[in-house]
This record gives structure tokens, sequence and C-alpha cells, in this order.
């Protein structure tokens, strides 16, 4: 029988007993770090902006030679000049003046606000009506504003983002510290496997889940190795997993950790390292094992891909993500059932599910399917959790929806 542990303890394990991979960082240029962890805090090393700028097209001033003024009453400034975008002021305001200044242009010396360009009026003689009273600081980024030498602009182990290369652009970082990408060999199991480009023959299935963890390792950021189908037997497995552990950083085999005859998975691991689990209180995926090679996990999935996906996604990644140093982040959307959903008491049920939005918000319908039926999964939106201390969930009951 498996002794099987809850999600929380699987989650506790993987942080126990795994470390973040050292000595595992490369240079690459910020162009190319989309995606990938930063391995180190990035700090500016000079001031953005490196000069006071305004905000709006308007005239730069002193606050205090407008205040009081109005539609009625204006203030009447003297235009001493004009800024240049991409130049320096070059002036020195006067008092009882202002300077006109574009969006993003340089502020003169002297002037401590911006009043827009449409609460103003030329009236061609040389000044300029001020209709809206100014306030100091008012329309205007000071120097350093943004970033200043020793802020740290971006944390270590942060998956990079669009917005993130927009900052290292702004503060000249060229080359980024960041993590390599996880090497993570994918093998499947099985005698009845065949490559999804072959024809399968009786009793015959597509290797559905190397595709399927390839892509979901991908799209994490790590990079597969697929290490191809190996028959139901102990020595050509346990050939292809010390190979694997040689070349990889991790992993992942699916098919053969159900408790039975061929069962060689667990006996592998456990004389390659060390067994920590076998079984996992989570419908679908209770036969799952992981295990250990030194800082190398070794994790065996269940055969059929619904249940080899939901295991990859709620501890697989995480795992990985321990390994790389950085905290997974989800988000989910809320939504109302649509239809009640019985569970399995005993044991936190993960279920597939699309979503519908209306005047009233999201609802959540569930995707009733078995195990193995990956084409249903593939129509789905998200997935919700029905913990193991909860029988299920009343049409009407509010949900959070993982999307990721």
């Amino acid at each position: 029988m498996l002794q099987v542990k809850t999600p929380e303890e699987v989650l506790a394990l993987i942080k126990k007993e795994f470390t973040p991979l050292s000595d595992c960082t490369e240079l690459v240029p910020f162009t190319g770090a989309l995606g990938r962890v930063l391995a180190e805090d990035i700090a500016a090393e000079e001031y953005v902006p490196d000069f006071d700028r305004s905000t709006v097209d308007g005239y730069a001033c002193r606050a205090s030679d407008t205040f009081g003024c109005s539609d009625a009453i204006p203030a009447i400034l003297n235009l001493a000049g004009e800024v240049r975008m991409g130049s320096a002021a070059g002036i020195k305001l006067p008092r009882d003046s202002c300077v006109y200044v574009p969006t993003g242009g340089a502020i003169p010396e002297g002037a401590d606000c911006a009043v827009m360009l449409e609460y103003t009026e030329d009236y061609g003689d040389g000044t300029i009506g001020i209709m809206k009273p100014g306030a100091p600081g008012m329309n205007l980024i000071y120097r350093g504003d943004d970033v200043f030498p020793g802020k740290v602009v971006l944390k270590a182990g942060r998956l990079l983002t669009p917005q993130d290369i927009g900052a290292l652009a702004a503060i000249g970082r060229m080359q980024v510290p960041v993590q390599r990408k996880l090497r993570v060999a994918v093998i499947s199991t099985g005698d009845e496997l065949v490559p999804p480009e072959q024809d399968p023959g009786p009793g015959q299935v597509r290797d559905v889940n190397s595709p399927l963890l390839c892509a979901l390792l991908e799209d994490f950021g790590a990079e597969p190795v697929h290490f191809g189908i190996v028959v139901d037997d102990k020595d050509l497995l346990r050939e292809k997993m010390e190979a694997a552990v040689r070349e990889c950083d991790a992993v992942i085999l699916s098919g053969g950790s159900s408790v039975g005859v061929k069962d060689a998975a667990c006996q592998i691991i456990e004389s390659m390292g060390t067994l920590l689990l076998h079984g996992i209180a989570i419908k679908p995926g209770k036969p799952t094992i992981m295990g250990k090679a030194g800082n190398k996990p070794l994790v065996g999935l269940p055969g059929h891909p619904v249940a080899a996906f939901f295991v990859a996604k709620l501890f697989v990644l995480p795992l990985l993500a321990r390994l790389e140093g950085r905290e997974l982040h989800r988000y989910p959307a809320r939504a109302r059932m649509t239809e009640s959903l019985n569970a399995n008491h005993g044991r936190m049920q993960v279920n597939a599910c699309r979503l519908i939005s209306s005047d009233t918000g999201l609802t959540a319908v569930p995707v009733r399917s078995k195990s193995g039926l990956i084409t249903q999964l593939a129509g789905a939106d998200g997935y919700l959790i029905i913990e193991r201390d909860r029988e299920g969930l009343d049409k009407g009951a509010e949900v959070e929806v993982c999307l990721d």
C-alpha cells in the first residue's frame, strides 16, 4: 500500500531536501534575458533620469510667480526662451518669467513647476498668460526620481519580464547574470507506448506525456531533454536513468509509478540515491514517486497524461524553481461554479475547468474527464482545487481558478 504524503508535506519536503544549484550563473545580453531567472541583484550605477524634466507640454516657471492667478486674473510672465528635446536647458530662469518645455524636456535652473499648455495663453508680445496656479514640483520628474546609484532595481530570483528588460535598458545594463537553463530529462515508460508520429497497433497508444512535459518545461524556462520511450524492463530503465542523471539536472519519468509487478522505478531510485516519497494524497496523481541522487531530483509521474500534467504543475515546477532559487507565484481568478462538483474525501482534488465571462462576472464550468483523456484538458482555461477536507463544491460556490 502506498505511504502517501499530503500536498503540503510534499512542498515542505521539496524545500527541505533540495537546495538552489550553485555555480550555474552565466552572463547574457540584456536583449536575450527575457524569461530567464536573475542570478544577482541588479543595482543602478547612475541617475535615471539624469536631469530634472517636465511631464507635460507647457511652461516651466516658479510656482510663486503664479500664486493667486485664475482665468479672470492670469499671471503675466515674460517668455525667456524655449527648451529643445535632447538638449540641456541652458537657461537660468529670471523672476516673473517662464520657458517653454516639451514633454520630457529639461527644466531650466530656477524653475520648480511646469504649467500645462492648456492653462496658458501666448499673447504674441513676448508674454505668456498663466490661468492656473502652479505648485512646487507640479508636473516635474526630478533627477534620480526613478533610480539613483546603489538602488536595487531588480532582485535576484526574479523571472525577467518585458518591462524588466526596459528597466535594464534604462540603466545601461548590457550584460545580465542569469541562472543557466535547467536541463531536465524526460522519459516515458511502458510496453504500450509508441512515438506520436507512429500509428498505434492493437493495444498501443501514442506517447502523450513526453511532448506534454517537454512543452511544460520549455514554457517554464527549462531545457527539456527527451530520452525517449523505455519498455517495461528494469535493466533498460536503470541504464536510461543513469545516463539522464549524468547529463541533466533533474529526471522526470512517467508511467511505472503504480504498485505492480513491473514497478521498478522505486527500486532504481533507491539504488541511485534516496527515495523520498511514494504517493501523494491528490486526485488525480496519487501514485507519484520522488527521490534524489545527490541534489538531482528524480520524479516518477503517473502514466495518465492529465494526472502527469497536474502533478508536474503542482510539484515538479516548484521543485525546479527551488533549484533555480526563485519563487513561483500563481494569480488565480475568482469565479462561481455553474454546477456542483463532487470530490473524493481525504484527497485534494484537482479539476480542469473552462471560464465563461458574463455581466455578473466569471463562471467556472468543470471539465468532467477521466485522467487519461488529454484532449478534454486541452480545451480548459485553468484548474481549480478542492481541498482534501471538503467533499465537493456546490453550484454557485465561489472558487479560485488557476490560469497558469
